[in-house]
């Protein structure tokens, strides 16, 4: 699993959980709990991870819908 993209912002992950699911690209999102447990100061961000093999497509469908710029650097 790579990650895809490390943020604070619900409504993000919602919407990339939701054009992934769309894809069929499985995805984990990891320190759901933890940012729970810091309460809703939004301190610690998630991330979403995919697997090796669609990390590529995954990039892809992030930067078609305009989601570039909330890509991580390396995958």
């Amino acid at each position: 699993m790579r990650q895809l993209l490390r943020t604070n912002d619900a409504v993000l992950l919602s919407a990339v959980g939701a054009l992934l699911d769309g894809a069929g690209i499985d995805h984990l999102v990891l320190d759901q709990n933890m940012s729970i447990l810091e309460g809703s100061l939004g301190v610690i961000p998630r991330r979403i991870l995919v697997p090796d093999d669609d990390l590529a497509a995954a990039r892809r469908l992030l930067t078609d819908a305009g989601l570039a710029h909330e890509l991580t650097p390396d995958g």
